[in-house]
């Protein structure tokens, strides 16, 4: 079972804009080494956005290969056109991904029975367990609970979710209408813990980029029974997770991981470097937590 702290991964780039594969790599088993117990490529954090189909697929594969079942790999395979979504699942399938995290489609705002028929034409398809994604904020389309636990009922390879939406209200609701088996995740880190305490199995993590251990730990102790530990962790955390969306993600994530000597912190447009005043806003908090001098 998936469980405990997925980082949400970023895909460093060079300076002329291609994969920097090695980077890709050398991230992939920093993580394994700092704890993290499994890794999502190609989401949000990745820039997906901004990747051809052709380095999605790469990236997917580069990731499959690298980790070489230490841990499990998420590929995200999400489209706004089911064929493309479907297509991409398929290839994650097909190179040995151990799971499909499948965005809400965005832009084109589906109906719930949209919602619906777009993750079983895709799950009917493929034997590869699926994770739906919900993060509104993006996507200006929000899976409502009740069409969640109909996909989940009627889809025998949806197997739980990614929630962003924030509303622990609509958690909660979901958790109500599913059995035990459904896996719910984090999506926002400033509420890991709250999400937890309804029944989630762990996080997709942003602040799992830069602090793996503590993320994992704060997750781990939580499901072994060591709730005042996560807690502990999670205020600790707070401050630190609040900062990295000072910009929209990834911009400071990548930026945090480049003053960290891991990566350098080239982005594609239209995302664009930290402005100058949020930068030393941002390293301050970064100095606070030790993670730059």
């Amino acid at each position: 079972m998936l469980k405990g702290s997925i980082v949400a991964l970023v895909t460093p780039f060079h300076a002329d804009g291609q994969i920097n594969e090695e980077k890709l790599k050398f991230l992939m088993n920093w993580h394994i080494e700092n704890k993290t117990d499994g890794i999502l490529v190609c989401g949000t954090t990745g820039e997906s956005a901004t990747l051809t189909h052709a380095e999605h697929k790469k990236v997917i594969e580069i990731a499959v290969k690298e980790v070489n079942k230490r841990i499990p790999v998420v590929a995200g395979c999400g489209s706004n056109s089911t064929r493309e979504a479907l297509e991409l699942v398929e290839y994650a399938n097909g190179v040995g991904a151990d799971f499909a995290l499948v965005i809400t489609p965005y832009y084109n705002k589906p109906t719930q029975e949209g919602l619906y028929y777009h993750f079983k034409t895709i799950s009917d398809a493929v034997d590869i367990p699926i994770i739906i994604y919900n993060v509104p904020g993006r996507t200006g389309c929000n899976i409502l609970p009740q069409t969640v636990a109909r996909i989940y009922n009627d889809c025998k390879g949806v197997v739980g979710i990614k929630e962003a939406s924030g509303s622990l209200d609509q958690i909660t609701k979901i958790m109500t209408l599913v059995d035990k088996n459904f896996l719910l995740f984090s999506g926002a880190d400033e509420i890991n813990l709250p999400i937890l305490s309804v029944g989630g199995v762990g996080a997709i993590s942003v602040v799992a980029n830069v602090m793996p251990k503590e993320t994992h730990e704060l997750v781990d102790n939580f499901l072994k029974g060591n709730y005042d530990e996560s807690r502990k962790s999670q205020i600790y955390l707070y401050d630190l997770i609040k900062s990295l969306f000072i910009e929209t993600n990834p911009i400071p994530v990548k930026t945090a991981l480049s003053l960290m000597g891991l990566i350098e912190s080239y982005l594609r447009l239209p995302l664009y470097k930290m402005s100058v005043d949020n930068l030393e806003k941002f390293k301050r908090v970064l100095k606070q937590y030790k993670l730059i001098t």
